[in-house]
């Protein structure tokens, strides 16, 4: 599919991998339009490279439908990527002091991440239905975010691995159910990536993380997501994939 030309969506626009996403897709002429809660960051884009920035919760219906119209009268809606953070909640089933995990705490891991994913995606795939098919009868593409957690997620990441392994789940049934529209999904499952939001902990993880990981051994880097955004965006017979990017590291159990 080609880029240029239509307009994108990135929800968590403004963080490591969701900026680079931003500068990539903005680089191969898509009107792309920054959804996040970072404020100062998403002005700071929006001067720097034109794109357009739109306060926006993922688990929120109004909130995304308004960043979605946004992107619409841009240009036609063909792509959608969600890279959104959120709180990353955890600790083992039964703590040390033998009580139970705390239900609330996995329900907002799940709403942060899975059921706040599950709501991108549908209004998403509903506006870029909407849009005239090119060639082939393609309309668009959604890209999600997992992790290598969903896979081998470590003690403690009970939550999270379960909301991250729901994202993987739906990504073939999704493929399936989108694809008399002419809509692709695929999903990203990034390993240990480095960020700016980690900050000066940064060398302290890679010195960690690095050695870690077969090859390269160094932690990954957000243009490297970005790249794979694009690559999946622009090759039409990738559909219903969850892509690991993560040098072939296996996580540890701790």
């Amino acid at each position: 599919m080609e880029i240029n030309g239509t307009s994108a969506i990135v929800v968590g626009g403004t963080g490591g991998l969701g900026q680079a996403t931003v500068r990539r897709l903005h680089g191969a002429g898509a009107k792309v339009v920054v959804a996040d809660v970072a404020d100062d960051k998403g002005r700071v884009l929006e001067e720097e490279l034109g794109v357009r920035y739109v306060r926006t919760d993922a688990g929120d219906e109004a909130s995304v439908s308004a960043v979605i119209a946004e992107a619409e009268s841009l240009g036609p809606l063909r792509i959608s990527v969600d890279c959104h953070g959120g709180p990353a909640g955890g600790g083992r089933l039964v703590g040390k002091d033998g009580s139970p995990m705390s239900l609330d705490a996995f329900k907002t891991t799940i709403e942060s991440y899975l059921t706040s994913s599950f709501n991108v995606m549908r209004l998403a795939a509903a506006a870029i239905a909407q849009q005239d098919p090119l060639e082939e009868g393609g309309r668009g593409v959604i890209v999600n975010t997992a992790s290598v957690a969903a896979f081998e997620g470590q003690i403690g990441q009970l939550p999270y691995s379960a909301a991250k392994g729901g994202i993987v789940g739906m990504t073939l049934v999704a493929a399936r159910d989108l694809s008399p529209l002419g809509i692709r999904v695929v999903t990203i499952a990034p390993g240990t990536i480095l960020t700016p939001a980690y900050g000066k902990a940064g060398d302290q993880l890679e010195a960690y993380w690095g050695p870690q990981v077969p090859f390269p051994q160094r932690m990954g880097r957000p243009e490297e997501y970005a790249a794979l955004a694009q690559s999946i965006v622009e090759n039409d017979y990738l559909n219903g994939e969850v892509i690991r990017l993560d040098g072939a590291l296996r996580f540890p159990p701790k």
